[in-house]
């Protein structure tokens, strides 16, 4: 009973496959992640499942994420890293799990897939994926992704520099001639009435 009991715990981890949805934020170089909640515990994971007759892992990658998350788009052949979990099957017995994970960028969400309504599913950074799964392999994972590429950058306020020309109020100028005009005026009339008045004196 001991033997078989250490024969089940040397058992080589058995094998799944898995898609990292992603999709490029508009105007940002920082992509969201597609993340869900798994339908037995409700955890957040990533799309996955076990290998398929007749299909490559990047294509098993590639159906998991149209049925688990309902998105199509360009899965890499190259897988990005793999992390490791405990399944419980439905016999009862854990085994040590090995997720290859597959990057996909997502070209088309999908109304209707086969485990619609059964999951939670949120678009979130990669960090913000990496806080909420549980496997610390899988948090590395989406960290690395997240580092290559350029970091996010927000734009500035507009400010305006201290040496920067004021706009010029038309209003404001057209009120500040009116008392030259109107001194120039009265001067002008000074100077006319002068040489009259001397006449009439003599």
């Amino acid at each position: 009973m001991i033997g078989n009991f250490r024969l089940i715990l040397q058992r080589p981890p058995r094998q799944q496959y898995a898609a990292l949805c992603y999709r490029m934020k508009k105007k940002q170089a920082q992509p969201e992640v597609l993340i869900a909640t798994s339908r037995d515990t409700g955890r957040w994971v990533i799309p996955k499942g076990w290998p398929m007759s007749g299909k490559k892992a990047h294509q098993v990658a590639e159906r998991e994420a149209y049925e688990e998350v309902g998105v199509k788009g360009r899965v890499d052949k190259t897988p990005l890293g793999s992390f490791h979990y405990r399944k419980t099957l439905d016999s009862g017995l854990k085994v040590l799990v090995r997720v290859q994970v597959h990057a996909l960028e997502v070209e088309d969400c999908l109304k209707n897939f086969p485990e619609k309504g059964s999951r939670v599913l949120e678009w979130v950074s990669p960090e913000e994926a990496a806080r909420r799964v549980n496997e610390l392999e899988l948090k590395t994972l989406l960290n690395a992704f997240g580092a290559k590429f350029p970091p996010a950058v927000s734009e500035p306020a507009p400010t305006v520099a201290a040496n920067a020309d004021k706009p010029i109020d038309k209003r404001a100028e057209k009120r500040s001639e009116k008392p030259v005009e109107k001194a120039m005026a009265r001067s002008a009339t000074k100077s006319l009435s002068k040489p009259a008045a001397k006449k009439r004196a003599s």
